[in-house]
């Protein structure tokens, strides 16, 4: 069967309004990649190449990793890495755990005061972590947490978003298997463990993700509680290079590069999970 002609005007509006998508596409695009860009080309210049006469040239002319190997070989890269990394998963694992441990009853369980403790912890989502900075200073202190992996995991390890996110994700379980379950005589922990968990995986995955991304990138409370350079996680370690090379933005940007790089990875492994999720999300069952 034939499709019937468009009249040309609404045939030219459709052309133009897909080309003004696609051109605001294009920008958000320039603008999300061109700075990670623009750090790749300067972690790969040679001496004299960041600043070039009166501008800065965008592609370098003589490509090296000296800088690279330069940061490498002054700076102790790798236990940074393996501090970042170490107190990454621990908080992510925590936040998992205790998150939907919390969410779970408030999503699916009927008991006194359960929308005053929500209401509440939704409240705290709207403190920033400045305010709570110093009476957190001085519980760490007290309990001994000083130059401590534990230290900088504890603030991470409960958040009130991963509460919220995972209750939305069991209010979009169906009703019926969990009271098939319960008929089943099956308990609570166990139908957590068991059915629950399993139906908010790409939700799981998802928080994941965002824990992670705000667990490495942590700068602020390690600057607090650390002042031993072998417990540096990795954004103190490029924040040394400042000081170490005397703002030489070669040597800061090979360092950057090299925190961003296990970030990208965990997108790239978890990205079918992290785009269901947030699909999930989006559209409730």
């Amino acid at each position: 069967m034939r499709q019937p002609h468009l009249p040309r005007s609404i045939a030219w509006r459709r052309r133009q309004d897909a080309a003004l998508r696609y051109a605001a596409l294009v920008m958000a695009t320039a603008i999300t990649v061109g700075p990670f860009l623009w750090l790749l080309s300067t972690s790969l210049k040679g001496p004299g190449e960041v600043l070039q006469g009166s501008g800065m040239s965008l592609w370098p002319q003589s490509p090296t990793l000296e800088n690279y190997r330069q940061v490498w070989a002054s700076q102790p890269m790798l236990r940074y890495l393996m501090n970042s990394m170490t107190v990454s998963l621990l908080a992510v694992g925590c936040n998992l755990l205790l998150c939907s441990l919390a969410a779970y009853p408030l999503a699916r369980m009927k008991f006194a005061g359960r929308s005053w403790i929500f209401i509440g912890l939704l409240a705290t989502m709207m403190m920033p972590f400045q305010l709570l900075m110093i009476p957190l200073y001085d519980l760490a202190m007290s309990l001994g947490l000083h130059n401590s992996t534990l230290g900088l995991v504890l603030p991470h390890a409960c958040t009130a978003f991963g509460i919220f996110y995972l209750r939305q994700a069991f209010l979009a379980v169906p009703q019926a298997l969990e009271d098939v379950a319960l008929m089943e005589g099956v308990g609570r922990l166990q139908l957590w463990w068991h059915v629950m968990l399993p139906l908010v995986r790409p939700s799981l995955a998802t928080l994941a993700v965002f824990s992670f991304v705000a667990v490495w990138g942590d700068f602020l409370w390690p600057l607090i509680l650390l002042d031993d350079p072998q417990h540096y996680t990795l954004p103190l370690g490029v924040n040394r290079l400042v000081n170490a090379f005397s703002l030489d933005w070669r040597w800061v940007a090979a360092g950057a590069v090299l925190s961003l790089i296990p970030i990208l990875m965990v997108f790239v492994f978890s990205q079918r999970f992290f785009i269901e999720g947030a699909l999930k999300g989006a559209i409730k069952a």
